[in-house]
């Protein structure tokens, strides 16, 4: 009975040690899987986190600065609001002038992400200075016109009519893209004209008229049409001579780099290029 009591006890032993043997092994295969499901899991945990900041980075948000010419102010302000709309967090903030002026402010550090010119030459002074970032896109011309007071009182047909005795004119600055080509239009024309006062951008011009400071003023035919009814415009064939273009860049020190990216690129879209159509810039 003694040896039958041990060789069961041995029974048991060798049993208990298969089935422990098996749960050992069990454990084992369930840890395995489990680190190797945990590993699934982290990578595509880490594709997760890759895939939200993709569309995190995709989404745009704060503020995008925009130094545009004063001729841009209506289609742009315009464009402006589609921006915001389009990107819900975001607000574009214009600062509105004569080309030259943005573009000295622009190389002596003004915080800005857009800068858009009436000329190319007011462009590469902040390319020359290395402040633009890759090589500025024209994306509209815009053509000269006289305005004058509603009606034409002084009955002006042509730019000649603007240097006879008596008449108020007044011009862009020399240096400020509309005046530029108002000079060209000028020599073209063979024609000499002395105004009553130079202004620093177009808007300035085009005041003159509106407030019967001047008689006439030579501006952008896109400026006319913005006035509607407050000014008349004269168009005169020398304006073929002295037709600008109008280039856009995203800056070098942009805080909003992006947000620039995404601002050029609906000013240059189908639906940028039908807004700017429509307040009478011509295509690039």
């Amino acid at each position: 009975m003694t040896t039958r009591s041990v060789s069961g006890s041995g029974s048991r032993s060798r049993w208990t040690l298969r089935v422990v043997g098996g749960f050992a092994l069990a454990a084992l295969t369930l840890t395995a899987c489990s680190s190797g499901g945990s590993g699934d899991s982290g990578d595509s945990g880490d594709s997760s986190q890759k895939s939200a900041s993709g569309s995190s980075s995709g989404k745009l948000s704060g503020t995008v600065t925009v130094f545009a010419a004063a001729s841009l102010k209506e289609s742009f302000t315009a464009l402006g609001k589609t921006f915001e709309k389009e990107h819900p967090g975001t607000k574009v903030s214009f600062n509105f002038g004569g080309s030259d002026a943005l573009a000295a402010s622009i190389t002596s550090g003004a915080p800005a992400d857009v800068f858009a010119a009436a000329s190319p030459k007011t462009m590469k002074t902040v390319t020359e200075a290395k402040d633009a970032k890759g090589d500025p896109t024209t994306f509209v011309r815009n053509q000269l016109e006289i305005a004058t007071l509603p009606g034409n009182p002084k009955k002006i047909k042509t730019l000649k009519d603007l240097t006879h005795s008596g008449l108020k004119v007044a011009l862009c600055a020399k240096e400020v893209p509309c005046g530029s080509a108002a000079q060209k239009a000028l020599t073209a024309a063979k024609l000499k004209l002395t105004p009553v006062s130079y202004e620093q951008d177009v808007k300035g011009a085009l005041t003159k008229v509106q407030l019967k400071e001047v008689d006439a003023s030579v501006v952008y035919k896109t400026d006319v049409k913005a006035a509607g009814g407050k000014v008349a415009g004269v168009e005169f064939p020398e304006s073929e001579q002295a037709i600008n273009d109008y280039p856009i860049a995203p800056l070098k020190n942009a805080q909003n780099a992006e947000g620039a990216t995404a601002f050029i690129d609906l000013v240059k879209s189908a639906q940028g290029q039908k807004v700017l159509g429509q307040a009478g810039f011509l295509k690039p």
